[in-house]
């Protein structure tokens, strides 16, 4: 009877054991059954009848294999001749020895004073306001008389039918005569250019003065083209 309770006690005290024995190899199975490969068999090669296409390859005859080389050709062998250099390149003496057997003088160069003055242009001043004004002989109706005598009616200005005032400007010199005519405000159709030919050649005038000394003064006088029918 007490050998019956000690084999009990012994199985009670083992069964842990057997137990965690019987979970590791439960675990291992299932580690195995899952890193288990399987292989298609329809990816095998027969190694056999691949040896096999391979020695049918290396028994083809060479001839068929590889073609003839081609024919070598004939080269031409050039033999380089050794030239001896006989020619002799003899010393020169080169006498640089210079003597000089003339002085040469250098001579000064002399200005010789001429006597002579450059002169300054002196630009004298052209005055538009002055104490005495220029004024034609016999005054200003005797001047536009003398316009009125001596002007041509411009053509084109007669065709086109212009008319108007024409300013003239002028300088009146020291000795009376007009010079630098230039149109200051025209009407074109020849009418400019007909006032400034009149103007110029008319007979001079009495110089304006300027502290009781002629002076050069611009002037400024309006000319009439008045278009009349005939």
């Amino acid at each position: 009877m007490r050998v019956k309770r000690e084999r009990q006690a012994l199985e009670i005290e083992r069964k842990p054991l057997f137990f965690f024995i019987g979970l590791s190899l439960s675990l291992l199975f299932v580690i195995v059954a899952f890193n288990w490969k399987t292989y298609d068999k329809t990816n095998l090669v027969d190694l056999g009848q691949v040896n096999t296409e391979f020695d049918e390859v290396l028994d083809m005859p060479l001839s068929q294999q590889l073609p003839p080389p081609p024919p070598k050709k004939n080269l031409e062998v050039f033999e380089l001749k050794e030239v001896e250099d006989e020619v002799l390149i003899e010393d020169m003496d080169l006498n640089l020895d210079m003597e000089m057997t003339e002085d040469l003088a250098v001579e000064d160069v002399v200005y010789e004073d001429l006597g002579l003055e450059v002169e300054e242009e002196v630009v004298e001043e052209i005055f538009q306001v002055v104490e005495t004004w220029p004024e034609p002989d016999g005054g200003m109706a005797s001047f536009y008389s003398y316009v009125a005598d001596n002007m041509e009616y411009p053509e084109m200005a007669r065709r086109l039918n212009i008319s108007g005032v024409v300013f003239v400007q002028f300088v009146v010199e020291k000795d009376g005569s007009i010079t630098d005519v230039k149109v200051v405000k025209g009407i074109g159709a020849g009418c400019d250019e007909e006032a400034v030919r009149v103007v110029s050649g008319a007979p001079a005038w009495h110089p304006g003065k300027q502290r009781g000394m002629p002076v050069r003064v611009y002037r400024t006088v309006p000319i009439r083209f008045i278009l009349r029918e005939r």
